[in-house]
C-alpha cells in the first residue's frame, strides 16, 4: 500500500463509475445552472465483532484523498491551478507519502449488480473485504442517507452486523482482480470516542456516525445482557 509512485494526473474522459453532467434550470424566475456527477448508490456497514469485543474497518489507498492533501500542501501538477487541457500531467517528483490518502472506512461498496437486494450486496462487500460470510438477513439496516449533496447527491444506506470469529472464513483484503488493496483493522469498542475525536487519525463521517450510533443503541442492549447473565 506504500509502494507509490509514477503518479500522473489527466482529464476523466470516459468512466464506468461517474459522468460528469451540467443541469440548467428556473427557481423562483431566476435561471441557473449546476454541475454534479451522476455515479452509483452505495452500501456500508458496521461490523461488531463480538469475539473480540472489537469494530471491523478497512483501510484503503484513496487517490482522490491523496491529490487533496497534495493540493493543500502545494504539491500540484499544473492541471489542478491552470485547467491546463493535456492528457496528462507528470506529478513532480517530490512526492508525498502514500499514507497521506489512506484512510480508515466502514466495510462499504457501489450498488451496481441489479439482481441483488442492498442487503445482498452488503454481504459479498463483507466477504471480500473482511473475510467474514455472513447471512444476508443478519444484517440490520441503520439509515439510508443522500452523500456528496453538492457533488453526487447519491444514495447510501448503512447496516449494522454482528459477527464472531467462527465466522471468519478469508483474509478479506478486496477483490485483487479489481485492483483493490484493503487492509483489515480491529478498533477496541473501548476505545470508539477517542478513535472518534482523534483528527490524526483519517476516517470518514460513515465512522464516526456508525460508532456514535452503536454507543446510542447497541452498548445499551449489550450491557443489559451482562446484567442479566451476572444476575442469573
Amino acid at each position: 500500500m506504500d509502494a507509490l509512485s509514477e503518479v500522473m494526473l489527466g482529464r476523466c474522459r470516459d468512466s464506468p463509475f461517474l459522468r460528469p453532467l451540467r443541469v440548467h434550470y428556473t427557481q423562483n424566475g431566476t435561471r441557473k445552472y449546476w454541475d454534479f456527477m451522476k455515479t452509483h448508490d452505495s452500501v456500508s456497514v458496521l461490523i461488531f465483532n463480538s469475539t473480540r469485543e472489537s469494530f471491523i474497518l478497512v483501510k484503503q489507498f484513496r487517490p482522490a484523498v491523496y491529490m487533496c492533501e497534495c493540493a493543500r500542501q502545494g504539491i500540484l501538477p499544473a492541471l489542478m491551478t491552470t485547467g491546463d487541457d493535456s492528457p496528462e500531467s507528470q506529478v513532480p517528483t517530490e512526492l508525498l507519502p502514500a499514507s497521506a490518502g489512506v484512510t480508515y472506512e466502514l466495510c462499504a461498496g457501489i450498488v451496481d449488480k441489479p439482481g441483488l437486494s442492498l442487503q445482498e450486496i452488503a454481504k459479498e462487500e463483507i466477504l471480500e473485504e473482511c473475510g467474514y460470510n455472513v447471512p444476508a438477513e443478519n444484517l440490520q439496516k441503520i439509515t439510508s442517507y443522500r452523500s456528496g449533496v453538492g457533488v453526487t447527491g447519491s444514495k447510501h444506506t448503512m447496516f449494522y452486523v454482528e459477527v464472531s470469529d467462527d465466522l471468519h472464513v478469508g483474509s478479506g483484503g478486496g477483490e485483487a482482480k479489481e485492483g483493490e488493496l484493503i487492509e483489515v483493522v480491529q478498533v477496541p469498542v473501548k476505545d470508539w470516542q477517542t478513535f472518534v475525536f482523534d483528527e490524526l487519525i483519517p476516517k470518514t463521517a460513515g465512522v464516526n456516525f456508525a460508532f456514535m450510533w452503536f454507543h446510542n443503541n447497541i452498548i445499551p442492549q449489550l450491557q443489559a445482557a451482562k446484567c442479566l447473565s451476572s444476575s442469573s
